[in-house]
C-alpha cells in the first residue's frame, strides 16, 4: 500500500499544540535512531481544529528498548505492552508498530475461537502498524522531523468529510476487539462523525459482543463515553445501537418496562446533560455520581418494591442499594471505593428530607452532601414530586454557608488524565 505524504503547508498540524513532554519523547527516540510519530487522536483532533490533552507516540522502538531509555518510564500491559513515560501529572503513552500475524503462536499473538483477540505483540512496519489501528480517522502519522503527516489509509479524506471508517472487514474488527463498537459510539458523539453503512450495520449486528469484554474493562469505557463532553448523546447512541442492554441488563429492563420508565429516562438524560455542562466548563468528575445516576432506576424500582413488601424506608433502600450493585458487577467492575460513594448519595436521599432540629445543619456537613443535593435536584429535574425539598436546601444553604469545599461530585480524576490499566489495549486516540 502506498503512503500519502502531506507535507507542513498542506496541514495545520503545529508543535505548539503538542505537548512538549511529547516532543521530548519522540526528540530522544529520534536521537536514538529510533523511529518516532506522533499518531491517533492528537493527530485528528488538531487536524479538526481543537486542542488535543492526550499525546500518543509510536514507534519502532521495542517496549522494552523505550523503557531503558527512560528512567520515568513504566512497562505496562499484558494483552498489548506499551510503555507509560511519566512527567509529573501527564503520562505519555509509547506503543510499539504493531504487525499482522499469520499464525496465532499463543505467545505473541493469540486470539479466542470468536476472533477476540487476547494477545497481540507481534511488531512491524508502520505501513503495518496503519492498517492494525481500528479507524482511518485514528491512522495518521506526525513527524518532527521532515513536519509531514503521513496517511496510508485515506484517512484525511475520511477526516475532512467526518466519515467513520473501518480498516478492514467491519465484522472482523468488532469480534477482534467489541470496544470499537463503543469507540465508534464516542467518536460519533464527541466529534460529529457519520458512521460509516457498513460499520454502523455490524455494530446493531454483533452488539451482544460487548458481553465478552472483561467487566473491568468496561468500566474505563463506559466512563470514557460519559466525560466526552456528550454523554446524553452517547447514551441516545448507545441505547439505539442496543449496546447499553449488554452493559446494564437490569436498568434496561426498568427503562423499557416499568411504570415509571419515562421518569427514569428524563432522571439519566438529566444527569449526563449536567456531567456534560462540567465537562464543558473544564471542571472535575468523579465516576461515583455518574454510575450513581445510571443505576438509580433500578435502585429506585427496588426501593419501591421493598417498602411495598413491609421493609421500613432506610433499610429497603439499604437492600435495594446492595442488590442493584451486586447485579451490576458480572457485567461492569465498579471499585469498592465508588460502590460505597454511591450508596452514600443514595442514602442521603432519606435524610436529606430530615428539615427540622440540628439535622440540616448536620446534614450539610456530611462529605456527600454536594453529591446528594444534586442528585436530589436532578430528581425533581425529572418530574419526581419531592415537595419542593431541592428549593428548601437550596434556600438553606444560602442562609447558612459554609466554608468553601469541593464536594465528592466534583472532586474525581479530570476526565482527560490517563489511568494505567494492565489489560487495556493500545489505544486508538
Amino acid at each position: 500500500m502506498s503512503v500519502t505524504v502531506i507535507a507542513r503547508d498542506q496541514h495545520n498540524v503545529s508543535r505548539k499544540l503538542m505537548s512538549p513532554n511529547a516532543l521530548k519523547v519522540i526528540s530522544r527516540l529520534n536521537n536514538s535512531g529510533f523511529e518516532a510519530y506522533l499518531v491517533g487522536g492528537g493527530v485528528r483532533d488538531i487536524l479538526l481544529g481543537g486542542e488535543p490533552k492526550d499525546f500518543d507516540i509510536a514507534t519502532d522502538a521495542h517496549p522494552e528498548q523505550v523503557h531503558e531509555l527512560f528512567r520515568n518510564s513504566r512497562l505496562i500491559g499484558r494483552r498489548f505492552k506499551l510503555v507509560h513515560i511519566l512527567f509529573g501529572r501527564e503520562v505519555i503513552e509509547v506503543a510499539t508498530f504493531r504487525g499482522a500475524a499469520p499464525v496465532a503462536d499463543g505467545k505473541s499473538h493469540k486470539q479466542s475461537d470468536q476472533g477476540m483477540l487476547l494477545r497481540d505483540n507481534v511488531y512491524g512496519s508502520m505501513e503495518d502498524d496503519a492498517l492494525r489501528r481500528d479507524f482511518t480517522a485514528n491512522a495518521l502519522y506526525y513527524s518532527s522531523k521532515d513536519f509531514a503527516v503521513y496517511d496510508y489509509v485515506g484517512a484525511m479524506a475520511d477526516i475532512k468529510s467526518k466519515t467513520l471508517r473501518l480498516i478492514g472487514d467491519p465484522e472482523t474488527r468488532y469480534r477482534e476487539d467489541p470496544v470499537r463498537m463503543l469507540r465508534a459510539i464516542r467518536f460519533k458523539a464527541k466529534l460529529g462523525f457519520t458512521i460509516e453503512e457498513q460499520a454502523s450495520q455490524a455494530i446493531y449486528k454483533q452488539a451482544s459482543l460487548i458481553e465478552s469484554v472483561a467487566a473491568a474493562r468496561l468500566f474505563d469505557e463506559i466512563i470514557k463515553l460519559f466525560v466526552c463532553g456528550k454523554g446524553e448523546a452517547a447514551y441516545y447512541l448507545l441505547r439505539e445501537y442496543e449496546l447499553f442492554r449488554y452493559m446494564f441488563p437490569a436498568v434496561t429492563h426498568t427503562l423499557d418496562r416499568h411504570n415509571d420508565r419515562a421518569y427514569y429516562e428524563k432522571f439519566i438524560v438529566a444527569g449526563l446533560r449536567n456531567t456534560d455542562v462540567r465537562i464543558q466548563a473544564d471542571k472535575p468528575i468523579t465516576p461515583a455520581f455518574l454510575y450513581a445516576v445510571i443505576l438509580w432506576p433500578e435502585v429506585d424500582r427496588l426501593w419501591q418494591k421493598n417498602v411495598q413488601s413491609g421493609l421500613p424506608e432506610f433499610p429497603a433502600l439499604q437492600q435495594a442499594s446492595q442488590q442493584a450493585v451486586q447485579d451490576q458487577l458480572p457485567f461492569i467492575t465498579i471499585p469498592k471505593r465508588f460502590t460505597l460513594m454511591m450508596k452514600e448519595i443514595w442514602e442521603l436521599q432519606i435524610r436529606l428530607k430530615k428539615t427540622s432540629g440540628k439535622w440540616p445543619h448536620q446534614l450539610i456537613e456530611h462529605k456527600r452532601f454536594r453529591a446528594a443535593y444534586d442528585f436530589l435536584l436532578l430528581r425533581e429535574l425529572a418530574g419526581k414530586d419531592l415537595n419542593n425539598l431541592g428549593n428548601w436546601w437550596t434556600d438553606f444553604q444560602k442562609k447558612n454557608p459554609v466554608p468553601a469545599r469541593t464536594s465528592e461530585h466534583r472532586s474525581g480524576p479530570r476526565p482527560n488524565r490517563k489511568r494505567n490499566n494492565r489489560n487495556r489495549g493500545p489505544k486508538p486516540a
